[in-house]
């Protein structure tokens, strides 16, 4: 819920500043930096709650530490590249593949209850799905249409 705040408002935001120094709006630029926001946002998390987010990983995949770690450092990287006009494009695409990669981490999550801020199996379980997947497909959909498909 969160990320979904941090987006909108963040959007809300850099609409009217647009407005504000060039007089126009430019949507497109708006959602970028929102995204870019957010993205900076989560990236704190892969940092603040690390023991939570190796939670997430399912047993079998090694190096879980390091995962996490490197998808907080990718997010802040994507986050600049979606900002840069000569990167936004390619930055999308890579973003939708993360976001679609990370997916499953979100289902193993709810599966199994974990509380990745707590790092405890206390979680809002399954329930979560329901409002997880459609956030994911939202933040695909945003990332497409301001970079790839620029409305």
């Amino acid at each position: 819920m969160k990320p979904l705040i941090v987006l909108l408002l963040s959007f809300i935001i850099s609409i009217f500043a647009i407005k504000f120094f060039r007089k126009q709006y430019d949507f497109a630029i708006s959602a970028r930096i929102a995204m870019s926001i957010m993205l900076c946002f989560t990236a704190i998390g892969h940092f603040a709650f690390t023991k939570g987010m190796t939670m997430m990983i399912p047993q079998f995949i090694p190096f879980k530490e390091s995962i996490v770690y490197m998808t907080g450092i990718l997010e802040v990287l994507l986050a600049i590249g979606l900002l840069i006009p000569r990167f936004n494009v390619i930055s999308g695409w890579a973003l939708i593949i993360f976001l679609l990669l990370i997916l499953p981490s979100n289902i193993y999550a709810a599966i199994h209850n974990i509380n990745y801020q707590k790092g405890t199996f206390d979680g809002n379980g399954i329930t979560y799905l329901w409002f997880r997947i459609p956030l994911q497909i939202l933040f695909i959909l945003w990332t497409y249409l301001s970079t790839i498909r620029i409305f």
